[in-house]
């Protein structure tokens, strides 16, 4: 992780500067935080919408080329999470343990390298998913190499490299800055707060407080001014027919009293 950092940060000054690198970063960015958000977060965690094992499989392989491991061991690790959000178990609570643990120290630790298969059993049935999980930088060689042959150095450092780094840190801030700044609009037992620019940032996932109170729904903005990039999305998945069954929290739920606390 270090070395991709150095990369990401000095990369981009070694190669001829092109606004088309820029657009490169940008788009694979775009793509990948949909696919984790979709993917690893809203289908493999949650379950808010079924899909075929096919498309299953799709998801799970994009959402491996952010480098944040397999899915299996993603979604059992945000299980975990909510199980004890803030709470001392939480491996990633800024109350608990501070920012830089939440935001980067814990997933540094060899403590948590292991997939808690007995969180996830609905999906460490399928054997290409653990075989994802295993391998699961298979993925982001798949993407290094695929840039290589297209752009050489230069597509590698912008596509691979910056915007990987990126996503990671916009990720990272879901767990970190999302409990620490933005508005509480539900009084949840955690410190979750929802932060407009972090939605921005990550597709949608800075509605943390929104997603804290109604886990088991595929939108995380509750209202028409919430954007949240990945539910479009996956409303257009559902008109195409690959996935079906989509959850959105209902009415009553969005609507329960609200506090007004900030910070």
């Amino acid at each position: 992780m270090y070395l991709c950092h150095g990369i990401a940060l000095g990369g981009p000054f070694l190669v001829r500067f092109s606004w088309n690198y820029v657009a490169l970063a940008t788009v694979l960015y775009a793509v990948r935080m949909i696919a984790l958000s979709a993917g690893y977060h809203r289908y493999f965690a949650h379950r808010t919408y079924r899909t075929s094992r096919a498309f299953q499989f799709v998801l799970a392989f994009v959402g491996g080329t952010c480098t944040q491991r397999g899915a299996l061991w993603w979604a059992a690790n945000h299980r975990h999470h909510h199980a004890h959000s803030d709470q001392a178990e939480d491996v990633h609570s800024p109350r608990r343990h501070g920012f830089f643990w939440s935001h980067l120290g814990w997933i540094l630790s060899k403590r948590f390298e292991r997939t808690q298969h007995e969180r996830i059993r609905d999906f460490a049935s399928f054997p290409e998913l653990r075989w994802l999980d295993r391998h699961h930088f298979a993925p982001s060689w798949a993407l290094f190499w695929s840039l290589w042959a297209l752009g050489g150095w230069p597509a590698v450092i912008w596509g691979s490299f910056t915007s990987t780094v990126f996503m990671w840190h916009c990720t990272f801030s879901i767990n970190s800055l999302a409990h620490l700044f933005g508005r509480r609009r539900y009084a949840t037992e955690d410190d979750s707060r929802n932060n407009p620019l972090l939605a921005l940032l990550t597709m949608g996932e800075g509605w943390h407080n929104n997603h804290h109170h109604y886990r088991a729904s595929a939108a995380l903005g509750f209202y028409w001014w919430e954007i949240d990039c990945t539910y479009y999305v996956l409303r257009l998945l559902a008109a195409m027919g690959l996935i079906w069954d989509v959850r959105i929290a209902p009415r009553a739920v969005r609507d329960q009293r609200m506090t007004p606390v900030t910070s």
